[in-house]
């Protein structure tokens, strides 16, 4: 599968501009601020019906301009894909796949693979725990369509649940009747999801483990060690979903929102035993990202028979010589399939990428 070409109209800087891409590797090249990771931004929009950057839509539309477009075909299964997205101001978004537009934008997404690594990654170490969980559930959705309905359901109860409970703070009344209803539920729900989330870490951890080793595999002394790890950390391991709810249904009432579940899971992340926020180098962060992100890439592709787009933005910086070669050695296989680069220094990147033998295209913007 791979992106054969994309048109886009009053998207964020580009008034008009349409691409045809290589079906290998696509090195965009420019000085900051030309709109090299906003075409990057519209490929995931493609997959994700959403910016990756920005999840206002309206705020993608160019200034001044009343709407936008971004129109993309594929190649998928030998046969062609259309999908178009467009936004007018004040309108809902529009969905298209092959000229049909969908009913529910959540039935396109796992249709269009894709993984990226961006700076803006680093919001998975230096943020709350909902990156993490969104980067846990995207994962898991992209392929397990039951999972994703789950959570739009318990999301949707969990709402209604510290609705209720701002109701009853605000008029001095409690009915636990209607509690227990919201309550079975979000057991229901939350407690496939929890399991999911729990064979999701035991599936995700030896890859992830081995992507990283790879990575710094040739940047290393050997007398340093760099041990990685993560682990999940939820309320449920210690009580079922029940008993927690009721423990905390008191502090619920005087907090007016429901303060357990699995709306509070986290990622713990570490290297030699200790958070990675806080001994972790700019270098050794960067490589906990990208092997995080390469680790994304396999599980879906094993998961789907599909290789996942993958968008590199700025991959560079922040990471030494030896680190980049090594990332690109691991891209240098058939487990790959279709590559995009972004990069301020267009002779750097193409000498990188000559290396690895596959066919390219360089786009000046």
């Amino acid at each position: 599968m791979f992106l054969s070409s994309i048109s886009l109209i009053n998207f964020k800087n580009f008034e008009e501009r349409s691409f045809r891409f290589d079906q290998r590797i696509n090195c965009l090249v420019g000085n900051n601020g030309v709109g090299k990771t906003n075409v990057l931004d519209a490929i995931y929009y493609l997959s994700h019906t959403k910016g990756y950057f920005n999840a206002v839509a309206s705020q993608n539309i160019k200034h001044g301009k009343d709407f936008f477009v971004v129109d993309g075909v594929y190649l998928k299964e030998e046969r062609e894909e259309h999908i178009h997205c467009s936004l007018k101001r004040g309108n809902k978004k529009v969905f298209k796949r092959n000229g049909k537009e969908y009913e529910k934008l959540s039935d396109h997404f796992g249709l269009i693979p894709l993984v990226i690594i961006s700076p803006s990654d680093t919001n998975l170490i230096s943020e709350g725990s909902e990156f993490r969980r969104k980067f846990m559930d995207m994962i898991i959705s992209m392929n397990d369509k039951e999972y994703f309905q789950d959570l739009i359901h318990y999301n949707k109860t969990l709402s209604q649940r510290n609705s209720l409970l701002k109701y009853f703070a605000s008029n001095f009344t409690f009915d636990q009747d209607n509690i227990e209803i919201y309550d079975e539920q979000l057991c229901l729900y939350g407690e496939r999801i929890f399991e999911k989330r729990k064979s999701f870490i035991r599936e995700f951890t030896p890859i992830f483990n081995r992507r990283y080793q790879h990575i710094i595999a040739t940047s290393m002394n050997e007398s340093v060690k760099e041990e990685v790890s993560f682990s999940y950390r939820t309320q449920l391991n210690d009580s079922d979903f029940r008993t927690l709810l009721q423990r905390q249904l008191e502090r619920d009432r005087i907090l007016q929102y429901s303060s357990a579940g699995i709306h509070r899971d986290d990622l713990l992340f570490h290297i030699n035993d200790y958070p990675v926020k806080k001994v972790g180098s700019q270098g050794q962060q960067k490589s906990f990202l990208i092997a995080l992100k390469l680790a994304q890439f396999d599980l879906i592709s094993k998961k789907s028979n599909i290789k996942p787009i993958l968008l590199l933005d700025d991959i560079f910086d922040k990471l030494d010589d030896q680190r980049v070669g090594q990332l690109l050695n691991l891209v240098n296989d058939d487990s790959f399939g279709q590559l995009f680069i972004t990069d301020t220094h267009d002779k750097r990147t193409e000498d990188l990428i000559r290396q690895t033998g596959q066919s390219y295209k360089m786009f000046s913007l």
